[in-house]
């Protein structure tokens, strides 16, 4: 079988042609639509998705009603690939929301887990997902204990520009206090403090331009730690 020209996402392009052959008659490709929610917490999931482009963060709810992201996901990674571990697993601990549209492969998870009992290759690229979930909550769980906001904020907003094409990010105020678990008010000072060193540039539309160069030095060392050991997990 011929690969597909369009396989984007670092899982499906890591899998030999004849245990890709196993998935692709049942992908079908979708749209990510910006702050779409593809999974809520405590709802059975029914679909696995593999980003190609855009990115999707994972939510948690906390008991003051506000939210924090706990991970971001494009098309390094997959939504819904660790339903194959279980009963219990199918179960979405996590609400997940798109931030950057894109589009991205589904396929349902029955025809997922069928794969996955046939095929090595499945499970090994679903184990390296695994690994880099948990390399990324381990490291995001320390990340909010530690550095500033600024350097937190400089660091989301990174991770997402790693998924996008151009410089402009779309994120709303309210966008940027969820994923950071934080007050408007707090948004609104520590983007000044980044507009001040010139890392970013921003307009009430909600646009964002990036300083690639500058973000980075406002960000924390945690950015750097993360993008290198995701790019020594997944493969490609």
């Amino acid at each position: 079988m011929e690969r597909p020209a369009s396989v984007g996402n670092r899982l499906l392009a890591a899998l030999p042609s004849k245990d890709l052959a196993l998935l692709v008659p049942h992908l079908q490709k979708v749209s990510l639509e910006q702050d779409a929610v593809v999974a809520r917490s405590g709802d059975r999931r029914d679909r696995v998705y593999f980003p190609h482009t855009g990115a999707i963060s994972f939510m948690l709810g906390l008991p003051n009603g506000e939210t924090i992201a706990t991970a971001v996901i494009g098309r390094e990674e997959a939504l819904g690939a660790l339903s194959v571990l279980g009963e219990n697993s199918s179960l979405s601990s996590v609400t997940a929301v798109v931030r950057v549209g894109g589009t991205a492969s589904q396929i349902s998870v029955e025809r997922f887990q069928a794969a996955y009992m046939g095929s090595s290759a499945i499970r090994h690229v679903v184990l390296a997902h695994t690994r880099s979930i948990l390399m990324q909550f381990q490291h995001v769980a320390a990340c909010n204990g530690l550095p500033p906001v600024e350097a937190r904020m400089a660091r989301w907003l990174l991770h997402l520009h790693d998924r996008t094409e151009g410089n402009i990010l779309s994120l709303t105020q309210e966008t940027l206090s969820q994923l950071l678990g934080v007050r408007r008010t707090t948004v609104t000072l520590e983007m000044a403090k980044l507009r001040a060193l010139g890392a970013i540039r921003s307009d009430r539309r909600g646009l964002i331009e990036i300083d690639r160069g500058r973000l980075e030095q406002a960000s924390c060392e945690c950015y750097d730690i993360m993008r290198h050991q995701t790019d020594q997990i997944i493969p490609g």
